[in-house]
């Protein structure tokens, strides 16, 4: 019950590719009363013609070119503006084509722009004096009957204009909402890659730090099938307490997924502070890591809660690196700051004594650091020391009046 063209805007593709839209019920039952409406008047019309002197072969052409035209009516929706071009100039010398220039008038305002009907409309309108002043009616005042007419096609004309204001609004609406659907989309989207993100961002800094003491510990007992007793005892103990950590950790990481908790609630419960430095550390050494603190931050829990969690994450894969990358070496870890200037997180490590183990995924850990940084407001820079090292330097914002863990 919409009309053909509403609906070909609202659902391009109810039309075939190059194809008009095909009339609907309602441009069928439109159509049939505005040719109803034209032989009305027409006959209306036709009347009338008889009371006029009129010579009777421009009687006729006036009847014959009345009927033509409400017979042209059907095509009103194919060629709007020649069917009201063509109109203007018969009905200048057809009255019996009033009714058909009306209804010409009306489609030409429903679907076209407010141009075409100031044209043709007022070269109509324009028309109307010089049409009463050849044609004169017998009954009515010049004056009245070039009024009433003008009347009439101006309220045709706005009629037309009127539905057609409706339909761009339904359209215009229709094209919001379709904007808003696919923003909405949009959106999902994103926030489906930043939770996968966050994921694999929560699973690497939760599992590498306890898989790559796997992977460390496995490669010294393959590498030294004859190390001392204590020492393999040692290194097995690692390996087995690491695995329990690492699946526990997967296990809460899994258990968050399955229960749909926020990304920040989550975060809240799971992710460590920096309090949570010193209990990292002394991890490191039980493994057989040396490991140097530097802490110089005099109260700790001063800081913001998401900078501690950022500052924790860079130190434990800072601390990762070097364990892989310099087996034996001593780590700086140095941590200083105040508020107002920042937090700055530094780890350091001289050249490797010995060939490290390759370990598969290198690399990926850094480039995850620096975006973690730079998400917090902070930056990251890393590489090689004058001294065949290794350096890690971060840098957070830490506000005067910011939220403490």
């Amino acid at each position: 019950m919409l009309p053909s063209a509403l609906l070909h805007g609202l659902d391009p593709d109810s039309a075939p590719a190059g194809r008009r839209p095909r009339r609907t019920a309602r441009d069928w039952a439109v159509d049939t009363c505005c040719f109803l409406l034209a032989v009305f008047l027409f006959l209306a019309s036709a009347a009338t013609l008889r009371q006029e002197d009129v010579p009777g072969g421009l009687a006729v052409a006036d009847v014959v070119l009345g009927a033509l035209s409400c017979v042209a009516v059907w095509l009103r929706r194919r060629w709007p503006v020649g069917l009201a071009v063509a109109m203007v100039v018969v009905g200048f010398v057809s009255s019996t084509a009033g009714g058909a220039g009306a209804v010409a008038l009306f489609t030409l305002a429903v679907h076209r722009p407010f141009r075409y009907v100031a044209w043709i409309g007022g070269a109509d309108l324009a028309l109307v004096p010089v049409y009463y002043w050849l044609r004169p009616d017998p009954d009515v005042p010049f004056a009245a009957s070039v009024v009433f007419v003008v009347l009439l096609a101006v309220s045709v004309i706005g009629w037309g204009m009127f539905v057609r204001s409706k339909r761009l609004l339904l359209l215009s609406l229709r094209e919001r909402a379709r904007r808003a659907e696919t923003e909405a989309r949009l959106r999902a989207e994103q926030a489906q890659r930043l939770a996968r993100e966050a994921i694999a961002r929560e699973m690497h800094d939760v599992l590498a730090h306890r898989l790559t003491l796997l992977s460390v510990h496995a490669g010294a007992l393959e590498f030294r099938p004859d190390a001392p007793r204590e020492e393999v005892a040692r290194a097995a103990g690692v390996i087995r307490e690491s695995a329990h950590e690492a699946l526990q950790d997967l296990r809460e990481i899994i258990g968050v997924l399955r229960a749909g908790e926020s990304d920040d609630a989550a975060g809240e419960r799971r992710q460590p502070t920096l309090a949570a430095l010193d209990a990292l550390v002394a991890e490191c050494r039980e493994a057989g890591m040396k490991v140097t603190l530097e802490h110089h931050v005099a109260d700790p829990a001063a800081v913001p809660a998401s900078v501690g969690r950022t500052a924790y994450r860079i130190a434990q894969e800072a601390l990762t690196n070097a364990r892989k990358h310099a087996p034996g070496a001593e780590v700086t870890l140095s941590l200083t700051g105040t508020p107002g200037e920042g937090l700055t997180v530094t780890v350091t490590n001289p050249p490797p004594t010995t060939e490290p183990t390759p370990v598969p995924g290198s690399g990926q850990g850094l480039i995850g650091l620096t975006e973690r940084a730079t998400l917090a407001g902070g930056r990251l820079e890393h590489g090689s020391t004058a001294d065949g090292g290794f350096e890690v330097r971060a840098w957070l914002p830490w506000g005067r009046t910011g939220p403490t863990a």
